[in-house]
Parts: structure tokens; C-alpha cells; sequence
């Protein structure tokens, strides 16, 4: 037995090591012709597979992208793949001549030409990557969720343009939502150069973040951003921000106050459409934003341009006020006073505290209730119109909600203002909101 294990270990001369065979020399020309022929390929190859959308590749019904927003990001894709193809071909052209020539000037321009090829690649599959992992969300359990902000999207704009004093072309496509977890609200316009795709947005697109979409009465942050896409697709841009300006310097305003509530502007406004569009409940939603430690409620940013906390819930119980809510409007600024009692614990400048309750009155009247060209010489609130009767819809609307019971025929944005109500109230426990809040958005 001993025997047999120490013969296990003897080592076989013969087999100790395999021959060292010397190595194959091979030709310079070996080399160059395949790693040549493979860079053209691997070019083309990428050019091939960085193909366009398909039709009902992220699912089909309600919650898939629209063909709409399909065919616009296919068009972007086209025209950075064109340049990519042209590119392949280059590249394919000049590893051609190299491999019949493979002289230092043939082999210098095909790298280059490789670099830039290369380069175009990756532009194509930043942009592709974006739109894939986006629309890619509508495939997963939170589809039903995204489609149902995308009607209430879709109804601030046909509520928009339905309104209008005057006919308007009708953008398209519409608005898309999409989940990106750990980040607060935010939208990127239609037109407007994303700086991660180097490439202008075909459409616009609204990022709510996975709290809020678990929270549906947090949804006013829809309107909100719904609405900063709104003061471009108006034609508001630039009327309302030297509006603003101009009233607050003609009733004697100083230049430096004037020029803070101008910075502040585009914010301003989607406080004022946002809460023009949903009634009292988007006054509701702002404090959850901003109702952060007394150290950031009341710190001023020289270079900000969202208002200091503190003065911008004012600004909307403002606006809540001149819209008839004049008892929802008191109870929110007492008990945000009450939160805050001192604001000259913070850093905002005196004079725009002392200046707020007149230069406030002003700018809310210049936004929502003056008249612009760009909207047919309406003014804002006659375009969103809400008032006492909107809301009492929305209050019957929560009951029903928290029941289970349709809706009914209600606008899709006043079921956010629907959900607050029946969580404010007691009505139903939030899981039940939730729920219901999506199902019956699902069945628009």
C-alpha cells in the first residue's frame, strides 16, 4: 500500500515538462492585414447595432412611450448615426489602403480616423443608453405609476392650450415622466441642450424622484415642472421676467430689489401655474419642499434662483388669496409663521424683507393677473382657472377615492388635490389613496 502511494509520486522524467517550442516569427504584414480588417469591422459594427427603436419594445398599451415620443428620439438617433456611418466608411477606406500600403502615413490616418469614428460611437450610445434606460422604466412595476403622471401632465397642456385667447400650434410630442430615485423634482424643456448627451431635448421630460411617486398627494411637484415647460411652449419666456422687473421698478422698488424678484422669476412661476392648475393643495405640496430646518428656510442665495423658502410659501398664500381661498390662505401663512417666527434670524437682506408684502402683491398680480400677448391677451388665472367650484369637485373626488368609487369625469392634475384631501382628512388610510389614486388614472 505504501508502495502504491509513493509510486503516485514519482515523476515521470519523460513527462516532467512539455517541449519549449521556439516562438513563430511573423511578418509585419501578419500583424497589420488582420488588426487592420478588425478595426473596420468593430466600427461598423457598432455603426449596425446602435440601431433605432423598435415599435412596442418597451411594452405595449398605456404605460410604453408614446409613437410620438418613439419617432423623435429614432430621429436623433438617425442623424448621429449618419455621422457615425460616414465615419465607418472612412475608416473602412483607409484600413483598406493601409492593408494594400501599410506605410506610417496609411496606418497614422486610419488611427485617426479610428479616434473620431470612435468618438462618435460613444455620442451615439450616450444618447441611446439615456433613452433606453428611461423608457425601459415603463417596463418594470412603476410603468403604471409614470403613464399615470404622464396624463396629468398631458391634461395641464391641453388644459393650456384649450383656453388660449387665441390659436396656437399644438406642441408635440408630450410631456414624459420618469423615476430617478434620490434626486427632488426636476425637468428638462423641450429644446433645451442636455449637457449628458450633448444633444438637444426632443421633448419635455419630468424626473420625479421614487418618494414622491409613492406619495401621490406630493405630486403638485408635477405641475410645478409641468409649468416651467409651459412658460416657454406660451411664449412667456421673456415677457413675464421684464413684466416683473419693470412694474416693481415703476412703483419705486429699489434696482436691487427689482433684481432679485426678476432672478427668481422662472420659479415664481411655476409656484403661481402650478397652484393655478391644482387649487389649494399645491400651497400643501410646496411645504413638504421647503418645510426643511430653520437654518435653510431662512438662508438667502445671492446667486439662487429659487426664492428664499421662507418668502416663497408667502408668495403663494398670496396668490391663494387673490383666487378666493382667502381662509386656506390665512391658516397656512399663520402656521408657517408659526414654524418660522422670526425671519431676521436668517441671512435675507433687509430690504427685501421689508419690501416683501408690496413688492409680493405686485408680482403675483403682474403673473397671474395681467394680460400677455402670447396668450391672446389673457392673463394667466383666465387661462388656468381655478377656483371655489374646482375645488369642490376636488373634495367630492377624495371621498370617492377613498371609497374605491370612480372619479368620475375629473381633470387628471385635481386627483393630486383629490389625495391630499383624503390624507389631510382621515379619509382613507394612505396605501388605499395609493392605490386607488393610480387605478383609476390607469383607466383614463
Amino acid at each position: 500500500m505504501v508502495m502504491a502511494l509513493a509510486e503516485r509520486h514519482i515523476v515521470n522524467p519523460q513527462r516532467e515538462a512539455a517541449p519549449v517550442l521556439p516562438a513563430r516569427r511573423r511578418e509585419p504584414g501578419a500583424v497589420a492585414a488582420p488588426w487592420l480588417r478588425v478595426q473596420a469591422m468593430n466600427v461598423t459594427r457598432h455603426a449596425a447595432n446602435l440601431r433605432p427603436f423598435r415599435r412596442n419594445e418597451f411594452g405595449e398599451g398605456s404605460p410604453a412611450p408614446s409613437a410620438g415620443q418613439m419617432e423623435a428620439c429614432n430621429r436623433l438617433l438617425g442623424a448621429l448615426r449618419e455621422t457615425l456611418l460616414k465615419r465607418a466608411r472612412a475608416v473602412s477606406h483607409a484600413a483598406a489602403a493601409a492593408r494594400r500600403n501599410p506605410s506610417k502615413a496609411h496606418l497614422d490616418m486610419t488611427v485617426r480616423l479610428k479616434d473620431r469614428a470612435h468618438a462618435a460611437v460613444e455620442q451615439v450610445e450616450r444618447v441611446w443608453d439615456f433613452y433606453f434606460e428611461i423608457f425601459n422604466q415603463r417596463q418594470t412595476e412603476f410603468g403604471e405609476w409614470l403613464a399615470g403622471c404622464d396624463r396629468i401632465a398631458l391634461d395641464c397642456y391641453q388644459d393650456a392650450f384649450v383656453n388660449l385667447g387665441l390659436a396656437r400650434s399644438v406642441p408635440s410630442p408630450a410631456p414624459f415622466t420618469h423615476m430617478k430615485t434620490g434626486r427632488s423634482p426636476a425637468t428638462f424643456r423641450r429644446g433645451i441642450f442636455l449637457r449628458r448627451l450633448r444633444q438637444q431635448n426632443p421633448f419635455p421630460l419630468v424626473v420625479l424622484p421614487y418618494h414622491r411617486l409613492l406619495n401621490p398627494w406630493t405630486l403638485g411637484a408635477v405641475l410645478h415642472e409641468v409649468c416651467h415647460n409651459l412658460e416657454n411652449e406660451l411664449g412667456l419666456a421673456k415677457a413675464i421676467p421684464e413684466a416683473v422687473g419693470r412694474v416693481l421698478r415703476e412703483n419705486g422698488l429699489p434696482s436691487e430689489v427689482a433684481a432679485v424678484w426678476t432672478r427668481w422669476e422662472r420659479e415664481l412661476f411655476a409656484d403661481i401655474g402650478g397652484l393655478l392648475l391644482g387649487g389649494p393643495a399645491v400651497v400643501e405640496s410646496l411645504m413638504d419642499v421647503v418645510g426643511k430646518s430653520p437654518e435653510v428656510v431662512l438662508s438667502y442665495n445671492p446667486q439662487g434662483v429659487h426664492p428664499t423658502p421662507y418668502l416663497r410659501v408667502f408668495c403663494s398664500t398670496e396668490l391663494l388669496r387673490r383666487m378666493g381661498f382667502s381662509s386656506e390662505a390665512r391658516r397656512y401663512a399663520e402656521f408657517w409663521s408659526r414654524i418660522y417666527p422670526n425671519p431676521r434670524l436668517g441671512t435675507i437682506p433687509r430690504a427685501v424683507l421689508e419690501t416683501f408684502p408690496r413688492a409680493c402683491a405686485l408680482v403675483v398680480e403682474t403673473m397671474a393677473y395681467q394680460p400677455y400677448a402670447p396668450l391672446g391677451n389673457k392673463a394667466l388665472a383666465q387661462v388656468f382657472r381655478f377656483g371655489l367650484k374646482e375645488q369642490r369637485l376636488i373634495e367630492q373626488a377624495a371621498r370617492r377615492l377613498a371609497s374605491g368609487t370612480d372619479p368620475g369625469i375629473l381633470p387628471e392634475r385635481y386627483l393630486i388635490g383629490a389625495a391630499r384631501h383624503a390624507i389631510d382628512h382621515g379619509l382613507a388610510r394612505p396605501e388605499v389613496v395609493t392605490r386607488n389614486f393610480y387605478r383609476d388614472l390607469a383607466r383614463r
